[in-house]
């Protein structure tokens, strides 16, 4: 669901609107913009949400740097995300120096750096501690609030849907409960 959502996968039927979006009527060019500019994605595996030559700080700037943000600008931004998931002290190490849940931290601040439209988080609180765990859905929930963005999450944890304004359950490729 995630990967049609971003515009990654194709559904086998149907449509696939994202707010004014027809994703199957884009070209793909149209697609990589719409996901540059829209969206923000947390994979639930940590080596796919980050570059393992980058460092923290480059990981989490490189959406902007892609975009063409002026670099004052991209430093600002990402600096603050880091500080707010606490961990603008590790900001000079690459993955490899970072635990999964500093690498998970990583990848939530990367997918809010361009102030996506919608962010689309696969477990994004797996590899998280009980305290960063609920920091970061706090942060995540805050966020989506405060700037009128989509969160669309993806879990198996009843804490994290029990926040959730909508949820619904599939089970075996099929919508069980709405």
């Amino acid at each position: 669901l995630l990967n049609i959502l971003a515009g990654y996968d194709a559904p086998s039927a149907g449509t696939i609107r994202v707010g004014e979006y027809d994703l199957l009527q884009m070209t793909n060019k149209e697609v990589v913009e719409y996901r540059r500019h829209e969206v923000g994605f947390i994979w639930q595996e940590t080596s796919r949400n980050l570059f393992p030559y980058l460092t923290a700080f480059e990981n989490v700037e490189l959406p902007m740097v892609i975009s063409g943000a002026p670099g004052p600008e991209r430093k600002k931004r990402a600096e603050e995300l880091l500080y707010v998931v606490g961990l603008a002290d590790r900001a000079n190490h690459k993955p490899a120096q970072l635990s999964g849940g500093e690498q998970q931290r990583v990848a939530i601040a990367r997918a809010l750096i361009n102030k996506p439209k919608i962010i689309l988080a696969d477990e994004p609180t797996g590899n998280l501690d009980s305290a960063n765990s609920e920091s970061m859905i706090d942060l995540l929930f805050e966020y989506s609030k405060k700037s009128k963005t989509s969160l669309v999450i993806v879990t198996h944890d009843n804490t994290v849907a029990n926040r959730c304004d909508r949820t619904i359950e599939i089970k075996d490729g099929q919508i069980a409960q709405y």
